[in-house]
């Protein structure tokens, strides 16, 4: 009788013991998860930024509204005016027109903001403006596709030479 009475005083356990290791059990669950979603975060980012996704592989299509700013960066008045009534008139949604922070840019510029070439090829297409000349500088403050800096070669280009 008096084993019975010292195995069932071990099998019971004290409330507070109970309480914590719910409390240490529902931690270790809330780090696992926690573990788990920034490990798919990082996953995600560097998938990205390494092609891993699958995007590298599709073509990218121009928007058919393509929103933009046109910068002087020649220092000649007027041509940005210019620049944009070409613009508007071939159905480009030219929101911002303004100087440029520097009046010695060589060649004009034009520059993807928000990661579809497409759109800046087309714009550099219709403007004459070699496909050398095209880069990407992603901005997420940026609330348009496109920049165009016009630069000391805006003669040789189809606002001003007209189209050929």
């Amino acid at each position: 009788m008096k084993k019975k009475k010292s195995v069932a005083k071990k099998n019971k356990q004290n409330p507070k013991e109970t309480s914590v290791n719910l409390f240490l059990n529902l931690i270790i669950f809330a780090l696992v998860a926690i573990i788990i979603f920034m490990s798919y975060s990082l996953f995600l980012k560097f998938s990205d930024r390494f092609g891993f996704n699958g995007k590298q592989g599709k073509k990218q299509v121009a928007s058919e509204i393509i929103q933009l700013e046109v910068l002087n960066g020649c220092g000649v008045s007027g041509v940005a005016d210019r620049f944009t009534d070409f613009l508007r008139e071939h159905k480009f949604d030219v929101v911002n027109v303004g100087n440029y922070v520097s009046f010695n840019v060589d060649e004009t510029l034009v520059i993807d903001r928000i990661g579809n070439m497409a759109n800046a090829k087309k714009v550099a297409e219709e403007l004459g403006v070699p496909r050398t000349n095209v880069i990407q500088q992603l901005n997420d403050n940026y609330f348009l596709d496109v920049s165009v800096i016009i630069g000391k070669d805006y003669y040789k280009l189809k606002p001003i030479k007209g189209e050929e």
